[in-house]
């Protein structure tokens, strides 16, 4: 019986098709409760109906939904299939859509069948979170993971065209270039970069205008740079983030994140200076990792849909070890706990409410991991310490 249990939870297609199952699911559980519940798909919806009127899109429409948007006019044709649908039919597809990339990028990731299985089940929690809300973190997450395999794999123009994906959907995307120094044809990757920037910057023009295009992207620097503002605030359900965590503590929304940049930027830069270290592959992954919880704990936009793409890097960490030692696991369990089920029932409302929402606990874990991963990127042997088989 422990043996069947075992084959069953080391055996990536049965977590993986729990995934499809709850992706459907949750989207039938929101939608059964109303637009209210499903306020973020309306949003993504209506980027797309907007674009088609040449309406802005970063205003608020309450007659529609509430809040904004804070994606870019690109979206609008990533968008376009699902928003076409009877909404109960698009959110199911769009968080299907989600998920198998999702499941793509930990199938692509160079680990044993039982270590991406066990990575799958590691970061469902986080995952419900966001599919609950239809985040397309689910996707960022998945397109900066198959950015940084594709450069190993030499496959410059898909590696480049996830980043920019990213990029052109959430400015975040642009961390996906955190790899470039691993590529062997930079000339290849580059003049690739070019030609998809340009066709991305072109595709909504075709059912716009050139000069709505233009000015959505004027739009949106301005709704991202008001939204950071808003974001900073003590009780705000953002900034969940290294930034929040020291703000929320000494009740000063006002620290700039700049403060916290002049230390952060120079500390994720400073594994790059390791350039014996490029060729394993081992290496490149920890980066990946890196640069992933970098994307979160520095950016005042985190929220707690956010965190599957920190935890997805928690997890390369984690299977990167060639030892795993009490330590080890003690800081896997530490993320598990504090962070994935921070916003849980395992928690009292009390607790929730009055220490780890207050506080932006939920990012602890990861701000310790991050400078973990950020200690070893600096002193290990990639070649010796770490392994992908072990």
């Amino acid at each position: 019986m422990k043996e069947r249990f075992l084959k069953i939870l080391l055996n990536p297609k049965y977590i993986f098709g729990v995934y499809l199952i709850i992706s459907v699911v949750t989207a039938l559980s929101k939608f059964s409760k109303g637009d209210h519940a499903i306020n973020n798909y309306l949003i993504f919806k209506n980027v797309f109906y907007n674009t088609l009127s040449e309406k802005n899109l970063y205003l608020q429409y309450p007659e529609l939904f509430q809040d904004s948007n804070h994606y870019g006019i690109f979206f609008s044709f990533l968008i376009a299939p699902f928003a076409l649908m009877p909404d109960w039919l698009g959110i199911c597809l769009w968080n299907i859509a989600n998920t198998l990339i999702f499941l793509y990028a930990i199938k692509k990731l160079p680990f044993s069948e039982p270590k991406k299985a066990l990575f799958a089940l590691f970061c469902l929690q986080e995952y419900i979170t966001s599919a609950l809300y239809f985040q397309f973190n689910i996707a960022l997450v998945s397109l900066l993971i198959l950015a940084a395999i594709y450069i190993y794999e030499n496959k410059e123009a898909k590696s480049v065209g996830a980043a920019l994906i990213g990029l052109f959907v959430k400015i975040y995307g642009i961390l996906g270039l955190s790899q470039f120094f691993f590529i062997k044809n930079k000339f290849k990757y580059i003049l690739s970069g070019i030609v998809i920037a340009i066709l991305f910057f072109v595709i909504p023009m075709l059912y716009s205008s050139p000069s709505f295009v233009l000015q959505s992207y004027a739009d949106w620097f301005q709704s991202l740079s008001e939204k950071n503002g808003q974001n900073q605030g003590l009780t705000s359900y953002q900034d969940i983030s290294l930034m929040g965590v020291f703000r929320r503590i000494l009740g000063d929304p006002s620290i700039s994140n700049l403060v916290f940049l002049a230390f952060g930027l120079p500390l994720f830069a400073a594994p790059y200076i390791r350039i014996k270290q490029y060729k394993n592959y081992t290496f490149q992954l920890m980066i990946l990792a890196s640069t992933l919880l970098f994307l979160v704990l520095f950016s005042s936009g985190s929220e707690s849909p956010t965190y599957i793409i920190a935890v997805a890097g928690v997890m390369i960490w984690f299977f990167l070890q060639k030892e795993r030692t009490p330590f080890i696991i003690g800081l896997l369990i530490f993320v598990i706990i504090f962070t994935c089920f921070s916003t849980s029932d395992l928690f009292p409302k009390f607790v929730k409410e009055n220490y780890i929402k207050k506080y932006s606990l939920k990012a602890v874990p990861c701000i310790v991991i991050w400078l973990r991963i950020t200690y070893e990127l600096l002193t290990k042997n990639f070649e010796k310490d770490y392994s992908l088989n072990s």
